[in-house]
């Protein structure tokens, strides 16, 4: 059972998946770096969550932690 068994619509959306969830997850990872968040590197680099997890920490939590901080030029 390999990858010609699964059907083409499957594969597609799985493809797309992944490459979606590794788009965000590399941004959020990029961002909680530069703010320093430890803990949230660690969180997200071990819990695929589809990008949900990456996204909440990039437009709320990463965001907050920026204003915060003010020597962070980002």
């Amino acid at each position: 059972m390999g990858y010609s068994s699964m059907p083409t619509g499957i594969f597609t959306i799985f493809v797309l998946l992944a490459i979606w969830s590794i788009i965000w997850k590399g941004i959020a990872l990029w961002k909680s770096a530069r703010n320093g968040s430890k803990v949230w590197y660690i969180i997200m680099l071990l819990v695929n969550t589809v990008g949900i997890l990456e996204i909440i920490y990039i437009f709320f939590v990463g965001k907050r932690k920026s204003q915060i901080n003010p020597s962070n030029p980002m």
